[in-house]
């Protein structure tokens, strides 16, 4: 069922909304205990406030630590490098720590802190190939990390989406999509028929509304689920 309904200008990120939405089904009282979104809705920042301040679960992939490549070979992700948030310290995979651990700010106003390992350290490291190539006289590999408790749940959020047991889990996302799928097929939403910002969110409303009411009626009368839809391009493979 469609509890909230948000219209924004189309330049307003998935991210930007995540917290409005808790915000709104609190007021309501209606805050689940677990929230299945996908991927643009969920950073390390909304994990933790979503679990902090209204006990939400946010059920969504994190983005991957990634790393890049040359040659063909595989540098060192973020993962690799362990952190000890007591001494402020970062050991990298070769076991050398690193000197300097500063707290900053992005320009859009979030905390990080900024690890750097000596230059001198990285020059001379066998695993040098493997990990970055930065040489600015001063530092070597640097690292940038969130504060603690959004880095511990991130860390563990990338862990966790790699189990058998959490694709298990997210498996629910289906019905949302199904959901949004019944939802374009039927009312034609992802089209406005109206000017203004206003008049387009009634539009949202009623379209929610409708998609409620035949859900419920589906729901009374036992109606049996559609099939999943085989698109044409699907159906000319022989072995589909």
């Amino acid at each position: 069922m469609i509890t909230h309904v948000a219209t924004t200008d189309a330049t307003v990120t998935d991210t930007e909304m995540t917290q409005e939405i808790h915000q709104a089904l609190a007021e309501r009282e209606l805050t689940p205990g677990e929230h299945a979104v996908d991927a643009g809705y969920v950073t390390a920042a909304h994990i933790v406030t979503a679990r902090t301040e209204h006990g939400i679960e946010l059920l969504g992939p994190a983005g991957l630590d990634t790393c890049h490549q040359q040659h063909g070979e595989d540098h060192f992700a973020q993962s690799a490098f362990a952190i000890d948030w007591q001494t402020r310290t970062v050991t990298c995979p070769q076991g050398v720590a690193s000197v300097s651990w500063s707290d900053q700010h992005k320009s859009s106003g979030t905390p990080i802190g900024r690890v750097h390992f000596a230059a001198q350290d990285c020059r001379q490291c066998p695993l040098r190939s493997h990990c970055t190539n930065a040489d600015n006289g001063k530092w070597g590999r640097s690292l940038t990390l969130l504060p603690r408790d959004q880095q511990q749940a991130l860390d563990t959020r990338r862990q966790e989406q790699l189990t058998d047991e959490w694709q298990q889990r997210y498996h629910i996302r289906a019905g949302v999509e199904g959901t949004i799928s019944q939802a374009v097929r039927r009312t034609a939403i992802r089209h406005t028929r109206y000017i203004g910002l206003p008049k387009t969110h009634l539009g949202h409303v009623l379209a929610a509304t409708a998609i409620n009411i035949i859900r419920f009626d589906a729901w009374l009368t036992e109606t049996p689920l559609g099939k999943t839809r085989t698109s044409h391009l699907a159906n000319l493979d022989p072995a589909a």
